[in-house]
């Protein structure tokens, strides 16, 4: 297996069925928009190869807060169903947490599903532990994929 950075709007939309695996209604017009917006904003993206196939992709944004200086935040780790357990998902873990260091991050942060119990465990044994809660008060639902 290899981490590859996605770097052109182009080449993420060409692995938006690993996307799908997460979030079905997504489209391609609707990730293309978002991408446009995402790319002038510190978003970055990975992926991990099996040869030529991709198994697995992450978003990755890279900001600044008052609480914590610098960070990396994980955006959207998707391993697909028939990748699940090959390692794939330690691979972005890794990668993401030498890039962090590169820049200079004093953190990383994500954000999970609070019924996704699986990636829970697996953040846990990362070295993740939840440090708040994240509110959301949805304005659009129909925007929601």
């Amino acid at each position: 297996m290899e981490v590859r950075e996605l770097t052109s709007k182009e080449e993420m939309l060409r692995y938006l069925p690993i996307l799908q695996e997460l979030y079905p209604k997504l489209t391609l017009e609707y990730y293309a928009e978002m991408l446009d917006e995402m790319l002038g904003n510190n978003y970055g993206q990975i992926a991990v190869f099996e040869g030529e196939d991709c198994i697995a992709i992450s978003g990755y944004w890279i900001g600044t807060k008052l609480w914590c200086g610098k960070y990396l935040e994980l955006d959207n780790v998707i391993v697909s169903e028939k990748a699940r357990g090959t390692g794939a998902g330690k691979l972005i873990q890794h990668y993401l947490e030498e890039k962090a260091e590169q820049l200079g991050s004093h953190i990383m942060v994500l954000d999970a599903y609070s019924h996704n119990f699986k990636a829970h465990r697996f953040y846990y044994n990362q070295g993740y532990a939840p440090r708040g809660f994240h509110f959301i008060k949805i304005l659009e639902e129909e925007k929601l994929t």
